[in-house]
């Protein structure tokens, strides 16, 4: 029989989505049961441990989500965009101060149940204030990614209707499933449920709907993580700001952080010597997207106009200015 220990630390392993844990712990009671003599039931116990990895990883080549995140039960339908993440912390790249606040989050929601134990809160509910391209949105991918959960991207179309009250109990409906299906819920764009009221164009329902908003999140006790992402934070209503745990600000990526995104893309097929510092340079201003999206471009370019593969940094520097000349456009046009 399992110990009073072990149940507890398979019922805060469940709790935590730390399933590598979870299986120890069922692995350590089947190790137990066979010392014991109940060699019957420790073989049935692996045999279930072995048949829920096994399910999982297959799940997982093919796409497709883990059994026990795969609910969310009275959420209409569009709602909740669901996906499951592999990306971690290592696939950033992003300024020490936002790097270290993503990694206390982490480990404060992998400790979640000894903090609770002390009558804390681990960061659960966490604002992301930046420039567009700047990594907000991966962030919310990489939280899920790094716990193993579920992402839950709340799909803006389906929660404002025209219909008065209805976005309200929406709204509703979304914080109701974060105490169902442990999650990362995601408000992208958040701005438009959230700018201040008062505004003169504002109107009343969606003040409703903010002050819906903001009791709501006070009151979010879940194992779950709700993150909202903003480029606009001047319009955000001043509530808002200590509702959420933290808030983070993400700026444009400097000339260092520049040359390590071009490093990680192009390092293996870049034509040596490559000036890093100077395609570093090149790339000042534009965004973490913007510095992907080029490289990216650059390595297409090879492989379709070039019979090695090889990436030009003549070539490199063409997609930068190249990003470079329609973000330009687009903001003078904004």
């Amino acid at each position: 029989m399992a110990s009073a220990e072990q149940i507890k630390a398979l019922l805060k392993s469940h709790l935590e989505g730390d399933e590598e844990r979870f299986f120890s712990v069922a692995l350590q009671v089947a190790a137990h049961e066979a010392g014991i003599g109940h060699g019957k039931l420790a073989v049935e116990l692996r045999a279930l441990v072995d048949e829920a990895k096994n399910g999982r990883d297959t799940r997982s080549l093919a796409g497709g989500p883990p059994a026990a995140l795969n609910r969310t039960r009275g959420v209409p339908t569009g709602l909740l965009e669901t996906s499951y993440p592999k990306l971690r912390l290592g696939d950033m790249v992003l300024g020490n101060g936002v790097a270290q606040q993503l990694e206390r989050v982490v480990r404060e929601q992998r400790h979640a149940a000894r903090i609770v134990e002390q009558g804390l809160s681990p960061r659960s509910k966490l604002l992301l204030v930046g420039p567009s391209g700047t990594g907000k949105t991966m962030t919310a991918s990489v939280l899920a990614g790094e716990l193993g959960l579920a992402l839950l991207q709340v799909r803006l179309d389906a929660l404002i209707t025209k219909y008065m009250g209805e976005t309200a109990a929406r709204l509703r409906q979304v914080f109701d499933s974060t105490s169902r299906t442990r999650g990362v819920y995601f408000f992208d764009e958040f701005d438009a449920i959230g700018s201040q009221r008062g505004l003169t164009n504002d109107v009343g329902e969606i003040r409703r709907v903010l002050n819906s908003f903001l009791q709501m999140i006070e009151q979010e006790r879940s194992h779950s993580m709700v993150v909202a992402a903003t480029n606009h934070s001047e319009i955000l209503d001043p509530a808002l700001f200590r509702r959420f745990d933290d808030v983070l600000y993400y700026d444009l990526p400097d000339e260092a952080q520049i040359a390590k995104l071009l490093k990680a893309r192009l390092a293996r097929t870049a034509i040596k010597p490559i000036a890093w510092g100077c395609l570093a340079s090149s790339a000042v201003g534009l965004s973490h997207a913007d510095i992907t999206r080029a490289a990216n471009e650059a390595l297409k370019d090879a492989l379709i106009n070039s019979q090695s593969g090889r990436v030009h940094q003549a070539k490199v520097i063409a997609m930068l200015d190249e990003r470079r000349n329609v973000t330009t456009k687009l903001t003078t046009k904004v």
